[in-house]
């Protein structure tokens, strides 16, 4: 290929890139604009923070809907971390009859359509009798968190040379030494991964959240659904750009605290 070639090709993926970034920030930079709007409408009347102190001193709903999201949140992502990581180190580490199988099961809550799982998942709470609550929203968000965490997991596992496991094993270390010592300090890119993931997974779930909340158990999701049904809110807006701030932030500490692991 020729120099003119390839610089026009370069010059074509460089402009592709930029649009594409381009198109899929733009629609938050309008709502990070209008979260300063003074006025509730669509027409910008001035700039204010009005919005911000009514997030932060009188949204108590709004609040208690993000405390929700939050514990569900982080408790179902660390019970499907921990589930999902050592599903991926049996898989990997032992070879068994129902191996492939078991691989292939995986992938069915991630392509079945969400409308499914949640009417599934409700048909099931209400045959064993379990009374839809925050709990049944933690069970339903760990089971569809599960295949996320085990495949990034696994995808981290088959990575590594596997005979790093049997040095450990010549040098006496036993299963479980193996396992804390060697396996997860490799895996943990993809544990953090995979975490973080399922906790982005259940932050902004509605469908299935959708079918099995109950009275009480409002999660954030489900809280802005009512809510922009009235109209979208600028304290909304506050939020969000609040959240994205907070995705910001915890992106680069990750990314960090990966870059320090790789390097010890």
């Amino acid at each position: 290929m020729s120099r003119p070639a390839a610089r026009k090709r370069s010059s074509f993926s460089r402009s592709v890139f930029v649009g594409t970034i381009v198109f899929l920030s733009l629609p938050l930079l309008v709502l990070v604009l209008y979260s300063f709007n003074e006025s509730k409408s669509g027409a910008w009347t001035g700039f204010s923070v009005k919005w911000y102190v009514k997030l932060f001193t009188d949204s108590p709903q709004l609040w208690r809907a993000f405390g929700n999201s939050a514990v569900v949140a982080l408790a179902s992502a660390f019970v499907a971390t921990v589930i999902g990581t050592l599903g991926a180190v049996a898989v990997n580490w032992y070879r068994f009859r129902l191996r492939k199988y078991l691989r292939t099961l995986t992938f069915m809550p991630m392509i079945l359509p969400e409308i499914i799982i949640g009417v599934s998942l409700l048909v099931f709470f209400s045959g064993i009798g379990l009374r839809l609550s925050l709990f049944t929203v933690f069970v339903a968000h760990v089971s569809f968190n599960l295949p996320f965490v085990f495949l990034l997991v696994l995808a981290r596992l088959e990575e590594f040379d596997f005979s790093i496991i049997e040095a450990a094993r010549d040098l006496g270390a036993s299963d479980g030494q193996t396992l804390l010592r060697v396996i997860l300090p490799i895996s943990a890119p993809g544990i953090i991964s995979g975490f973080l993931t399922a906790v982005t997974l259940s932050l902004e779930d509605f469908v299935i959240t959708f079918f099995v909340t109950g009275p009480g158990a409002t999660t954030l999701p489900l809280y802005v659904y009512s809510a922009i049904r009235f109209g979208v809110s600028p304290v909304i807006n506050a939020l969000s750009v609040v959240m994205i701030l907070g995705t910001v932030l915890l992106t680069w500490s990750t990314r960090n605290f990966l870059k320090y692991i790789a390097a010890k």
